[in-house]
């Protein structure tokens, strides 16, 4: 029912409220958040179905695959074979003997949820992008949620817009665990900053068996106790609070060693997911020994020689540091920060740097809302227009596949 002129004179307002840009003022923080992520994945869609309609064959796909076969390449068919199969109780061996490439990699969590779909009849390929982009709008929310006990309601959304746009964004609509670890990590953070420790053990322990970090979780848990009691003078750290982190730290800590005992009883070889970890980075070193915080001097040492692969994984580290200690970063909370210390930690003690890099790096996203301080509009264009490049990048290098390609994502 349209309004008459003198409704309209008596209502000066009613124009100004129709308008789009105070209709989105109005809508609730998790509409806003939804659009954004929905929105966002068009964008991506769109950018991986132009990469789609010219890939050529490969050992996944035949050539211009639709959607969800293309969503599911790389390491995305060891899910699916872990949902039909289980785990090897026997190792696989190469012809040197090495333990090789096999499903103790990963964890059971995202294909027992895919293939709970699956009894649906819902296909494997199409299951598996509906979890993962489920998974991504619950972290945004979750995100949202967590920057917005630090950030004002226009810089927390932003944060999110960063988030449903970042370079590796495009993970989170493949077959890949990726965003179901990032919403067990998200919640994680939010319950810490929120001092909610006893809902830590659930989200822990489903973390622990979805993707690897609930070891550096931990560390960041123990840098939270002691970060607390010896602030305990001008923040209450009452013994109840005490007991409970102390034992999310140490459950944390049980948690993220677990699938590593689970392999070892099931395969009986303690060495087993050490092994299989290591068989993924024979292709670039040869098989060698687990050295804690050797392995990105042995990276850069293969991609820049010496003696530039030690300075340059220096530089990367003061560079790190020198980013935390920003006033930017520190507007997130001392818990973000030992969050971020803790598993920059963990990637330096056990992770090879390679084209899977970025995507392992993707669980410092909460220092995204560093960047989403500015509020400049030419900054925050520009930044997204960057990061949507960046975008289109790692998926030309990293996701599709030009031959014999050694660049997994």
């Amino acid at each position: 029912m349209t309004s008459t002129p003198i409704e309209r004179e008596r209502d000066p307002f009613r124009a100004t409220r129709s308008s789009p840009r105070v209709r989105w003022r109005l809508l609730p923080w998790w509409a806003k958040v939804a659009i954004v992520y929905a929105a966002s994945r068009v964008v991506t869609t769109v950018i991986v179905l132009s990469l789609a309609s010219v890939q050529g064959p490969n050992p996944w796909t035949p050539a211009k695959p639709g959607y969800f076969e293309y969503a599911n390449m790389w390491d995305a068919l060891w899910y699916q074979l872990i949902w039909l199969g289980g785990y090897p109780s026997t190792l696989p061996l190469t012809a040197e003997g090495h333990v090789g490439e096999n499903a103790w990699a990963f964890l059971p969590v995202y294909p027992a949820l895919v293939g709970s779909l699956t009894w649906l009849a819902v296909p494997w390929n199409v299951a598996s992008v509906l979890v993962s982009v489920a998974a991504g709008l619950g972290t945004a929310l979750v995100f949202h949620r967590l920057m917005s006990r630090f950030l004002e309601p226009d810089r927390a959304l932003f944060a999110v817009v960063l988030f449903c746009v970042a370079p590796v964004a495009p993970i989170m609509q493949f077959g890949y665990a990726e965003s179901l670890g990032f919403l067990w990590l998200a919640l994680a953070l939010l319950l810490l900053v929120d001092r909610r420790y006893g809902w830590l053990f659930p989200v822990v322990l489903a973390w622990s068996f979805t993707r690897p970090g609930a070891l550096a979780f931990a560390l960041a848990l123990v840098l939270h106790w002691a970060w607390r009691w010896f602030r305990r003078d001008t923040e209450p750290f009452s013994v109840r609070e005490r007991v409970l982190a102390a034992s999310a730290a140490v459950f944390s800590g049980l948690a993220g060693l677990a699938w590593i005992a689970i392999a070892g009883i099931a395969t009986g070889d303690l060495m087993a997911y050490f092994d299989t970890e290591l068989a993924w980075r024979s292709a670039y070193i040869g098989y060698r020994e687990l050295v804690p915080f050797t392995a990105w001097f042995l990276s850069g040492e293969w991609w820049l020689q010496q003696p530039m692969g030690t300075i340059a994984v220096i530089a990367l580290i003061l560079a790190f540091a020198l980013f935390l200690a920003s006033p930017a970063v520190r507007r997130l909370g001392i818990d973000i920060r030992f969050w971020s210390i803790s598993y920059a930690l963990y990637l330096l003690a056990v992770f090879f740097p390679q084209s899977s890099t970025f995507r392992i790096l993707a669980p410092l996203f909460p220092l995204l809302g560093a960047l989403a301080l500015p509020r400049s509009k030419w900054y925050r264009w520009g930044l997204v227009v960057l990061f949507l490049l960046l975008q289109v990048g790692w998926l030309l290098i990293c996701w599709g596949v030009d031959g014999r390609d050694w660049t997994p994502p």
